[in-house]
């Protein structure tokens, strides 16, 4: 669920971004901030298309660890998510010390990230996939 909630808000974000307008954020105004930041685009996309890409692995490799209950798709989901949730940190970062806004979009998604992780981080344990590891 978490996936298919980060996946929806990062669509709605590349939406709008590609269509070159500015998420709407209500009253408090981040949104059009952060979205006309140079930090807003890698390359030629959004930041949210990356979102949009990522949201799609981790919803992918979810469905199929679910399905098959293969150790390397859960280990592929926790380690996609980490790497997620480093770049979530380092927006955040960007959002509140270098642009000095705060999107409540980009927010959302970061927390249903971190959440993923957390989630995918403690059936990692709880399958012993940290001493299958360590082997």
């Amino acid at each position: 669920m978490l996936d298919v909630i980060g996946l929806v808000i990062a669509l709605y974000l590349s939406v709008v971004e590609l269509g070159g307008g500015v998420p709407y954020c209500g009253p408090l105004h981040g949104c059009e901030t952060v979205a006309m930041s140079k930090y807003a685009w890698i390359g030629p996309f959004p930041v949210a298309v990356y979102g949009v890409i990522l949201s799609l692995i981790l919803l992918t490799l979810a469905i199929a660890w679910i399905r098959t209950d293969n150790p390397t798709l859960l280990d592929l989901h926790y380690g996609l998510s980490l790497i997620g949730v480093i770049f979530e940190v380092y927006f955040l970062t960007l959002q509140a010390f270098v642009i000095h806004a705060v999107c409540i979009w980009c927010t959302l998604y970061g927390l249903t990230l971190i959440l993923r992780f957390l989630v995918a981080m403690v059936i990692w344990l709880r399958r012993g996939r940290l001493s299958a590891r360590l082997r």
